[in-house]
């Protein structure tokens, strides 16, 4: 019924209308026939949407903040280095671009690109399968939050399957102050030789345990932000974009402890590593949580707060209101094509 209501809206339906005089009757028949035409397209039409729609979604979100989340890396090391010191995220991407070069923000991006496409048409097509699937249980004929956050964190586990080795490993290494790398294939090749095939996933378990509570609290919000702000559920760009900011601010500020630990455990930071006398490679959250705190106390482990922050905003709404459009273009397009 939501489905149905949900889509009747965006396409001009009369589902959702206030009570009153409505559209004639032959209006609000195609409004239904509309819907109904959707409940009954196949359902691999259905995901392949979801799954084009989140692959741009995406590919935007990631390559827009990218700069961003360059400094971010940044600003999480422990001990870094005295001309990588910054007090803002401005004064950051200005000083890379002017001591570091125009293109320094932007060292791994295609990696990131690689990587986003494949790993969010997944998280998509999964959360909007489970979510669906896990409400008609929780609640019938309603929206279960309890629902939404399941469905986001099983989403997640295929999501970080596919980005972990080129996000969390190549590109972090790729985006610090003197990295010794200097290309994707040149950082994958010695991480591979040097480290072996498990550092591409030696911090999976621990980016899923960031990632698993980000993702429940980022949909729990957006959904609930949805409900005040989009009741109907209808396409509405602003709606989206701002629940989907706010979304992504809440979450990432919760989960800021758990992002510089993972951090860390990506780039293995010699200096700060040293600096303790551990030697060999530093593993498993308990380890990293303990590092950090050695390191810089309970401030330690909200390092790059801001800069978080500042990247997830846009970057969740650009997520929500390109994957919304695409799947609400995508979806009248095939009602469209249909006879």
């Amino acid at each position: 019924r939501c489905r149905r209501m949900e889509l009747s809206c965006a396409m001009g339906g009369s589902a959702a209308a206030p009570p009153g005089p409505g559209p004639p009757a032959a209006a609000a028949g195609a409004g239904l026939m509309e819907s109904e035409e959707y409940e009954s397209l196949p359902s691999g039409v259905a995901l392949g949407t979801h799954m084009v729609a989140g692959a741009v979604a995406g590919i935007m979100e990631h390559t827009v903040m990218y700069p961003v989340d360059s400094v971010k890396t940044r600003m999480q090391s422990l001990q870094p280095d005295p001309k990588a010191q910054y007090r803002s995220v401005y004064e950051a991407l200005k000083k890379m671009v002017l001591t570091e070069g125009f293109w320094r923000p932007l060292r791994g991006i295609n990696v990131t690109m690689l990587g986003a496409g494949p790993a969010h048409a997944l998280y998509f097509a999964c959360y909007e399968k489970m979510k669906k699937s896990l409400s008609d249980i929780f609640q019938p004929g309603g929206n279960s939050h309890l629902a939404n956050g399941i469905a986001g964190s099983v989403a997640t586990l295929l999501h970080d399957a596919v980005m972990n080795p080129a996000e969390a490993v190549v590109k972090q290494r790729l985006q610090m102050f003197n990295s010794p790398y200097t290309s994707v294939l040149g950082c994958v090749r010695t991480v591979q030789r040097t480290e072996g095939f498990g550092a591409f996933y030696r911090s999976y378990t621990t980016q899923l345990t960031m990632n698993v509570p980000f993702q429940a609290i980022h949909f729990i919000t957006y959904e609930l932000m949805q409900e005040h702000l989009n009741p109907h559920r209808q396409y509405n760009p602003r709606s989206h974009i701002v629940a989907g900011a706010v979304a992504g601010a809440v979450a990432a500020a919760a989960t800021t402890p758990l992002d510089v630990c993972k951090t860390l455990l990506n780039t293995q930071e010699n200096t700060a590593l040293s600096s303790l006398k551990i030697r060999g490679h530093l593993s498993g959250m308990a380890n990293a949580f303990s590092t950090v705190y050695q390191l810089g106390g309970v401030p330690g482990f909200f390092k790059g707060v801001q800069a978080r922050v500042i990247y997830q905003m846009p970057s969740t709404a650009i997520a929500w209101s390109v994957y919304e459009f695409f799947k609400y273009f995508l979806t009248k397009h095939a009602l469209e094509k249909k006879p």
